[in-house]
C-alpha cells in the first residue's frame, strides 16, 4: 500500500542519513575505480538492507513494547480487534479440529488470538463463552499438554493481563500449576528429542508475576513461598528475603508466613561469621527465631485452599521446623554471647588505654559486657567464663 511504502521509505532516509559519510566515499570510490565500484556499492546496499531488517528505529521498538498483542502485518502493524464474525468463525473451526482429535490444527487456530485481541463472544447450552481469552486458554492447555509449559504460561499471563472480566480463578489455578511444574518437574522434550533448559531467574519472574497478578490469599502467598525457595535454591538469598518479607508483611494472616520466619531466621544464621565479628546477622537470626517460637506455639489450623493431605505434610513440617527453631534460638544466643564476652575481655584489658573516664568507670564496662552474656545464654560456656571474670573483677574493685 501507499502508506506501507511511506513508512519504508522513511525508514530507509533514516539509515541512509545515518550512514551519509560512508556513502559519500563509496561515491568517491566510484569515480576512481569504476570496474570495483558496482561491487561495493552493491555490498553497502545489502548491508543497509539488513540493518532495515535487524535493528528497526528505537522509538518503533519502545511503541511495541507497550502493547499487549503484538498485532498482524509486516511494515504496519494492525492491533485492531479481529471481526466478529471472523473471531468466530475461527473459533469454532479449532473447538472441531479439537474434537476430532486434530490438536495441532487446533492450535494452530487458537493461537491467532495471541497476535490481536479478539472482543466476540459466543451463546452455548453451558452460557456465554468469551471468545478471544477462551482461545488462549484452550491453546495455553494444548501446549501444557505437549510439554511446553513456558508458552503456556505466557498465554496464561496475557489473559490475566488482557482480559480483566474472564474466570481469574481459574488462570491463576492454572498458572500456579504450570509455575510448580517448571520449578519442581524435569522439563519434557522438544519433540521427543531436543532438551529443555530451565532457568532459575525466570522461575522466579514468573512467580513474581503470579504474585503481582493475583493479589490475594489464594494464590500470592503460595507463589511468594516458591519464589523464595528456588531463589534459596540458586543461592540467591536477597531475593529470597524479598519475597518472605513481602509474605509476611501483606499476608500475615496466612499459614505460610509460619515457614517464612523459620526461613528468615534460617538465612541470617547462615551468615553469622562466629563471636569475634559483627553480630548483625546473629541478632538478625535470634529475632526471626524467637518471633517463629512465639507466634507460633502450635501449627497454623488448616488453609481455605489447603487439602487434608497437604495440611498432614504441613503438620509433620511443621514440628521439625520447631525442633530446628529452639536449637537455633540457642545456638544464637551463645554466639552472642561469646562475642559479648569477647567485648568485655577487650575492655578489661585495654579500657584504661582510650576510655576518658576509665578512673570513674574502671571495669564497669567489663562487668556490664560479662554480665549481659550470662543472661543471653546462662547454660552456655561463655556464661561460665564470663561469670569467673565478674567475680574476679569485683573482687580487685574491692
Amino acid at each position: 500500500t501507499t502508506r506501507s511504502f511511506g513508512c519504508l521509505w522513511s525508514r530507509i532516509n533514516m539509515v541512509c542519513n545515518s550512514y551519509s559519510i560512508l556513502i559519500t566515499k563509496v561515491l568517491d570510490l566510484m569515480k576512481i575505480n569504476t570496474k570495483i565500484s558496482p561491487l561495493i556499492f552493491f555490498t553497502l546496499f545489502l548491508f543497509l538492507l539488513g540493518h532495515l531488517a535487524a535493528a528497526p528505529n528505537s522509538k518503533q521498538s519502545a511503541g511495541e513494547k507497550e502493547h499487549l498483542f503484538p498485532g498482524t502485518g509486516f511494515f504496519v502493524k494492525n492491533r485492531d480487534p479481529y471481526d466478529e464474525k471472523i473471531a468466530k468463525k475461527w473459533f469454532l473451526e479449532a473447538q472441531k479440529s479439537q474434537r476430532e482429535g486434530d490438536s495441532g490444527e487446533a492450535l494452530a487456530i487458537y493461537e491467532k488470538f495471541t497476535k490481536r485481541r479478539s472482543d466476540a463472544s459466543i451463546n452455548t447450552k453451558q452460557g456465554t463463552v468469551l471468545v478471544g481469552p477462551e482461545s488462549l486458554y484452550q491453546a495455553a492447555l494444548i501446549r501444557e499438554q505437549k510439554g511446553d509449559w513456558q508458552k503456556s504460561f505466557q498465554y496464561l499471563r496475557l489473559i490475566a493481563q488482557a482480559y480483566t472480566n474472564y474466570d481469574f480463578e481459574r488462570i491463576a489455578e492454572s498458572m500456579m500449576r504450570i509455575a510448580e511444574k517448571l520449578v519442581k518437574e524435569d522439563l519434557p522434550m522438544k519433540w521427543g528429542v531436543l532438551p529443555r533448559f530451565r532457568s532459575g531467574s525466570a522461575d522466579r519472574l514468573r512467580l513474581s508475576q503470579i504474585a503481582e497478578l493475583a493479589r490475594g490469599p489464594r494464590f500470592a502467598p503460595r507463589a511468594l513461598m516458591a519464589l523464595a525457595e528456588i531463589a534459596l535454591k540458586d543461592q540467591n538469598e536477597e531475593e529470597a528475603i524479598d519475597g518472605l518479607e513481602r509474605l509476611i508483611n501483606l499476608y500475615p494472616e496466612n499459614y505460610l508466613c509460619e515457614k517464612a520466619y523459620y526461613l528468615m531466621a534460617e538465612i541470617y544464621r547462615g551468615r553469622v561469621a562466629g563471636p569475634s565479628y559483627d553480630q548483625g546477622s546473629t541478632m538478625k537470626a535470634l529475632n526471626f527465631y524467637q518471633d517463629f517460637l512465639i507466634l507460633y506455639e502450635t501449627v497454623p489450623p488448616i488453609g481455605k485452599y489447603e487439602s487434608r493431605e497437604e495440611f498432614k505434610i504441613r503438620v509433620d513440617d511443621f514440628k521439625v521446623r520447631k525442633k530446628n527453631a529452639e536449637a537455633g534460638r540457642q545456638k544464637m544466643r551463645e554466639t552472642l554471647a561469646a562475642s559479648k564476652v569477647q567485648a568485655g575481655e577487650y575492655l578489661e584489658k585495654y579500657g584504661k588505654f582510650f576510655m576518658t573516664r576509665w578512673k570513674e568507670l574502671g571495669y564497669g564496662p567489663a562487668i556490664r559486657f560479662y554480665n549481659e552474656a550470662i543472661t543471653l545464654a546462662p547454660e552456655s560456656e561463655a556464661a561460665k567464663i564470663a561469670e569467673v571474670r565478674v567475680a574476679r573483677l569485683l573482687a580487685t574493685d574491692e
